[in-house]
């Protein structure tokens, strides 16, 4: 596990620090227990009837417990936010953060579950073993390339929804922007080059999603360059990226990677220069994540693009993954899907733009705080769900 800097102070008189204090969770009954008569039906003796009937027929665990409207956040702390490998402790109050998020957006009770690094097959286990209590599982801040292999086995495993938001998040929303951004720019989503900077959970999800949606091409790069069928040195996630992608067979660097790109989608860290943002085509769309520090501040971005986003709220269009997940799990609970297909996560993207029907250069995405987002997300996760 990586320590944090010595220079960053802890300060408990601090806003941020008092406003964690006690964490930001509690449980709170659904039911009033106020005598002898609400104990016998709440525990025993009542509770057994329930128990038997759930032991008889599974599926009226769904109608008589928690488990309808309960999803595990589960992460082992290994690529928190902006910190890396903090740890399962550290890792608490963002999953923490983001079953407030669940709560307030779209009414689905989430339980941090953050427990130590192992190997895939341990934590598989583990999350399998826990299953029954939860009706769907978020998967968070798992490092790459573990988190594809944890997410596929789960879901090979398991019976009820498992979403990696990492990945499947800021694809979604990155793709609603993106079909607001193209209508903006006057291009057409099928003649669209993007380039992909990144290829870790987020780099490939937006890869894959963008091309399931008809963008004319992708273009991923990493930190030795562009990604492509010539390279002999791809693990296995890059190397099937390197078989749907890059379709123009490009080599070298990002800069050649951007020569005449219509979009750059920065999911990475680090910084583009400027030499190489000169070479994208007329019009652009630069859309930099990385949180805090984009790769492409907007300031510089606005030399090179007509529409630029990035992941910050202080900046206009932020790609924020809470436009996505809550109303994900929303309609997935809603309608007993047992799975959350590409199709479902397509129609969400749609959905998001749709919200936003004139978009203009400062705003291609709807607000996070826009109270109509979850629940259209929602109604899109529905029409598609298979029980």
């Amino acid at each position: 596990m990586s320590a944090l800097p010595v220079s960053q102070s802890f300060d408990p008189q601090a806003p941020v620090f008092r406003a964690h204090e006690g964490g930001k969770l509690a449980v709170h009954a659904t039911s009033p227990l106020a005598g002898a008569d609400d104990l016998s039906l709440l525990y025993t003796p009542g509770v057994a009837d329930v128990s038997r009937a759930i032991a008889h027929d599974p599926v009226l665990a769904n109608h008589y417990t928690s488990r309808r409207n309960t999803i595990a956040v589960v992460s082992d702390g290994t690529a928190v936010l902006g910190l890396g490998d903090v740890g399962p402790l550290a890792a608490m109050p963002v999953m923490e953060g983001k079953a407030v998020l669940f709560k307030h957006f779209a009414g689905v009770d989430a339980v941090p579950v953050c427990m130590e690094t192992g190997s895939v097959e341990e934590i598989v286990e583990a999350v399998a073993r826990i299953a029954p209590t939860y009706g769907g599982i978020n998967l968070e801040d798992i490092s790459a390339p573990r988190c594809f292999e944890i997410e596929e086995q789960l879901k090979a495993r398991l019976d009820i929804p498992v979403f990696h938001d990492d990945q499947h998040g800021t694809a979604i929303v990155a793709l609603a922007a993106l079909i607001n951004a193209a209508h903006v720019v006057e291009k057409a989503i099928e003649d669209l080059i993007v380039v992909v900077s990144g290829a870790g959970a987020a780099g490939v999800a937006v890869a894959r999603i963008l091309l399931q949606a008809g963008v004319g091409d992708v273009v991923v790069v990493d930190s030795k360059g562009i990604i492509d069928d010539s390279r002999r040195d791809l693990a296995a996630h890059k190397r099937s990226l390197a078989q749907m992608t890059n379709r123009g067979h490009r080599t070298g660097t990002i800069g050649d990677a951007l020569e005449s790109a219509d979009a750059l989608v920065g999911v990475s860290g680090g910084t583009i220069a400027e030499r190489d943002l000169m070479r994208m085509a007329s019009r652009a769309i630069i859309f930099a994540l990385a949180n805090p520090d984009p790769e492409v501040h907007p300031s510089v971005a606005h030399r090179f693009a007509e529409v630029v986003a990035t992941g910050r709220s202080d900046f206009p269009n932020q790609i924020n993954n809470v436009l996505a997940f809550p109303g994900i799990f929303r309609g997935a609970l809603d309608s007993g899907a047992k799975r959350i297909t590409e199709e479902m996560k397509l129609a969400a993207a749609h959905a998001i733009a749709k919200l936003v029907p004139e978009p203009t250069a400062d705003q291609v995405v709807p607000s996070v705080f826009d109270e109509r987002v979850a629940p259209a997300v929602a109604a899109a996760v529905r029409r598609l769900a298979v029980p």
